[in-house]
């Protein structure tokens, strides 16, 4: 019998603890920001704040696009 170990789970990052990262002063503000309908995740308003992001997923907080990284890659800008 041939029995398969379960794959890894892709690692993923909140969306409120993801803009926290991209400059958020604080939980409060990225809650109403994503409420409020000011946050895009590939293109699409996203209203849910504990939308699992993963790496590859584009944010977009008023025209400034977050790319998110995978797990260990460090960001690479100037």
């Amino acid at each position: 019998m041939n029995i398969e170990e379960p794959a890894a789970a892709e690692p993923t990052i909140r969306l409120d603890h993801f803009l926290q990262g991209c400059g958020v002063e604080t939980g409060g503000q990225a809650k109403q920001l994503i409420q409020s309908g000011n946050v895009l995740v590939n293109g699409e308003v996203e209203t849910r704040r504990r939308k699992k992001l993963k790496a590859g997923d584009e944010v977009d907080l008023a025209g400034d696009v977050f790319v998110v990284a995978a797990a260990g890659e460090e960001d690479q800008s100037p």
